[in-house]
């Protein structure tokens, strides 16, 4: 059952896919609320530098040496880009743009130079190929398990650990730096982890997904989970889903219309972006246009008992606080002023009294606190 398992070509594709998207959405949740997120495109290219350094003095292609060596060079990239942003000469965006080609651009001569023949290009490294993950196996008690999957589901479980070891102090360091340092959490080096773990994260990645599709999955999932909600915990859990759900549906499409996986899963992620900014609870632009549409209808209301506490009780109460005076006095045309009321109405601000309109209590309440807000004042104190 396992072999057959092993070796169902698509099932593995996707797992891998999957298990990326969960690794890298773990850690990009981080990097994107601290406005961060260039920097895994960064780290994504600069490290493959590191790569050739390391096969240039161990002539190793793979394993812990190699992800050591990339992670190191991760982190040259962001001590070098942090060096410069402090000199003030430069912004943190233009110091990001001017380290990564230049680390990149290095490790391409090194390939052309030292290691033209050798299984390390810049398309592999740049763009992958999931497709074929199921084909490159070990034997592992008996049974061939794609290289792939071993090494990004021990990044996940890494990854996964770290996060839910030092939640705590992650999520005080993003939100609150200078008060993590003051309660001794070290913010910078726990920084700096992070993003040790971004590179190795994207150094195992890149036989299966390639640099484009980490990216993708480092930035756009959590991007989408920020729509959605503003708890921490909850933005990692759905960040993680939707890195799931666009490895399935973009192998399933992919499948359908003969395209490129990883590309296709690359769109997926974009997909469920776009869906959450149209549809989330909260920052979606529906339900933004909705509170929009609810707050004019709210301050029409209040219009509406404003006017009323005006003429409450006086001598041309009989000719103002009557509907066909909101027409007249107010401007209002006559389905605006219809809808108004009926509002009124259901909001318990306004009662009939045949032609006459009056105001409940509720509705007396908040004209005066619109017109003698300094009663609600005293009445606080």
């Amino acid at each position: 059952m396992l072999e057959a398992f092993f070796n169902d070509a698509p099932v593995m594709i996707m797992l891998t896919g999957a298990l990326v998207g969960i690794a890298a959405a773990m850690l990009g949740t981080f990097l994107v609320l601290r406005g961060s997120s260039m920097l895994s495109d960064a780290i994504s290219h600069s490290i493959v530098l590191g790569i050739v350094v390391v096969w240039l003095v161990t002539f190793q292609q793979s394993g812990p040496v190699q992800i050591i060596g990339a992670a190191l060079t991760g982190v040259l990239t962001v001590f070098l880009t942090e060096l410069l942003a402090g000199t003030r000469r430069v912004k943190t965006d233009a110091a990001i743009g001017l380290v990564f080609p230049v680390l990149f651009s290095i490790g391409v001569l090194l390939i052309n130079l030292y290691a033209r023949d050798v299984h390390i290009d810049q398309h592999t490294v740049l763009l992958g190929e999931i497709g074929f993950v199921w084909l490159d196996t070990v034997d592992l008690g008996g049974y061939p398990v794609p290289l792939a999957l071993l090494s990004m589901g021990a990044m996940t479980v890494i990854n996964v650990l770290f996060v839910a070891l030092f939640y705590k102090e992650l999520k005080l360091a993003t939100f609150d730096a200078a008060l993590a340092k003051a309660l001794g959490f070290a913010p910078g080096l726990l920084f700096y982890a992070l993003l040790m773990l971004t590179s190795a994260t994207a150094v195992a990645a890149f036989d299966a997904v390639g640099a484009v599709l980490f990216i993708a999955f480092v930035i756009v999932p959590p991007s989408a989970a920020y729509l959605l909600t503003d708890r921490l915990w909850l933005m990692l859990l759905l960040g993680a889903a939707i890195a799931v759900l666009s490895s399935l549906s973009g192998f399933h499409l992919a499948e359908a219309w003969n395209v490129s996986i990883g590309g296709m899963m690359a769109v997926m992620t974009g997909v469920f972006l776009a869906l959450a900014f149209l549809f989330g609870p909260r920052y979606g632009l529906i339900a933004q246009e909705i509170r929009r549409r609810g707050r004019r209808r709210a301050n029409a209301s209040r219009t509406l008992a404003v006017h009323l506490y005006n003429h409450e009780g006086g001598p041309d109460q009989a000719e103002e606080n009557v509907t066909r005076a909101l027409r007249a006095h107010l401007r209002w045309e006559e389905a605006r002023a219809r809808r108004v009321l009926l509002d009124s109405l259901d909001r318990g601000l306004v009662v009939r009294e045949g032609d006459l309109l009056r105001l409940t209590p509720k509705g007396r309440a908040i004209a005066r606190e619109i017109l003698e807000p300094w009663r609600q004042e005293a009445a606080g104190a």
